[in-house]
């Protein structure tokens, strides 16, 4: 068995996240206070108790998912779960894994990923940009209807998380252009999605270009275990590596279809998504039926994942 840990992104959120793992786990409940005495505000009182427009406020849902994701992996370790052998994580998720890999510090990396939510917010002001999913399209078609749909504007691929489901990113006209063209070719589904900004697309520049100066200030280590990259879908061992990977992911696209593929094609058969819900579970489902899926978010999904990994 070879074993790759995933951690999710922005979407994972909802009220009460990390609660259950917090109560039960010394470690996870560590890791909650940590976060709040690098933020100086209670991370987790918002994580636990909401209230719900708070928490998806982008600055604060980025550090919430981060924190809930590193208490369940602090939860698994003090439980004897054997370690990755490879990380990856979606977007956000990506510094998650850069902390379990040891490359960077837990309050780092919830200082910088508010900082990251802030300036993606500010980078593009509301109704300007928008996203859309599309489900049932082939990679090649939606790069061509991006491309006419676009007349001088930004429309991309922005998500590229199975060969059926592609996030497009852009100006919400041009969006909203290839969201007719995109039915009109016969997509199965085409869904506008409600976020706050148009990520992982040329519009987040300004704020990859801030984020940079604040990531070049802090200590990324050498990786005690590889992970894969989220916009080159190549695999790092390196801090500078790592640090590089962050700041070109904020207006690359998110290659996780060829991330995955890539960990099965070294061995990985199970991958256990550590953090609040199961988008990766799902995605994984889509990518291979081959290999064995498991999520830990709370303390009952880490007595099975533990059940079915031993």
């Amino acid at each position: 068995m070879s074993v790759a840990y995933i951690f999710p992104g922005q979407g994972s959120q909802y009220g009460g996240m990390g609660k259950d793992l917090a109560e039960n786990s010394p470690a996870a409940r560590e890791v909650f206070e940590a976060a709040d005495d690098a933020l100086g505000f209670s991370l987790s009182k918002l994580c636990f108790e909401g209230p719900g427009e708070q928490l998806q406020l982008t600055e604060n849902t980025q550090p919430a998912i981060l924190a809930t994701s590193i208490a369940a992996l602090r939860a698994m370790e003090a439980e004897g779960f054997p370690g990755p052998g490879f990380l990856a994580g979606h977007s956000l998720g990506e510094y998650s894994a850069l902390v379990a890999a040891g490359s960077l510090s837990l309050t780092d990396a919830v200082r910088i990923v508010r900082s990251r939510g802030r300036y993606m917010q500010e980078a593009v002001p509301v109704g300007v940009g928008a996203m859309a999913a599309v489900m049932g399209a082939t990679l090649g078609d939606i790069e061509r209807i991006c491309d006419e749909a676009s007349q001088g504007e930004i429309c991309a691929p922005a998500n590229i998380n199975s060969a059926n489901q592609v996030v497009i990113a852009g100006h919400a006209g041009a969006i909203d252009r290839a969201i007719e063209l995109l039915k009109g070719a016969g997509a199965r589904r085409v869904v506008k999605l409600n976020v706050s900004a148009p990520f992982h697309c040329p519009l987040m520049l300004p704020a990859q270009e801030r984020l940079a100066l604040n990531l070049a200030e802090l200590e990324f280590r050498d990786l005690n275990v590889p992970l894969v990259t989220n916009a080159d879908a190549a695999v790092i061992n390196s801090g500078v590596d790592a640090r590089a990977a962050l700041v070109k992911q904020v207006s690359s696209p998110v290659r996780w279809l060829e991330g995955m593929e890539l960990l099965i094609s070294k061995g990985a058969d199970t991958f256990v998504e550590v953090g609040p819900g199961k988008v990766l579970s799902g995605l994984m489902r889509q990518i291979s039926r081959e290999v064995k899926c498991l999520n830990i978010e709370a303390s009952e999904s880490l007595v099975t994942a533990r059940s079915a990994i031993a």
